[in-house]
């Protein structure tokens, strides 16, 4: 086991309770339909959604495999900040307490990728390829 797997596993963890019970409640299709359609991606608002739910999954499955981490990470990434721009960041900043639905928790959620991403940390990348 390295360093990074227990952090790999929690979001691994959540990437799946995310995705996959929309799968099967009709979230996915709702999400797709009354949000994205509505906000410009008609008439492919649902097929988006299923393609970001799936992103979810496949990244959930190569990081539990330790394959492929940084890829899987940037598109995360990528669904985590437009989930910001789009839906979390009219809410503020809260998911709860103080607010609800806001930007907390994809905000951790992207740093903790990058963690994963760079385990070494970013300065220690940089100067290795400057020697």
């Amino acid at each position: 086991m390295d360093r990074t797997f227990i952090l790999r596993f929690a979001v691994a963890f959540i990437l799946i309770m995310h995705s996959v019970p929309g799968m099967f409640n009709n979230g996915i299709h709702e999400f797709g339909t009354f949000y994205l359609n509505t906000v410009g991606f008609a008439p492919y608002g649902v097929l988006l959604a299923w393609l970001i739910k799936l992103s979810h999954v496949v990244a959930a499955v190569l990081l539990l495999l330790n394959k492929y981490v940084k890829i899987a990470s940037i598109v995360t990434i990528f669904v985590l900040i437009m989930g910001i721009i789009m839906v979390h960041y009219p809410e503020g900043w809260f998911v709860v307490g103080g607010g609800r639905n806001g930007v907390e928790f994809n905000f951790l959620l992207i740093f903790v990728l990058l963690a994963i991403m760079f385990p070494e940390g970013i300065n220690s990348k940089l100067s290795k390829n400057n020697h």
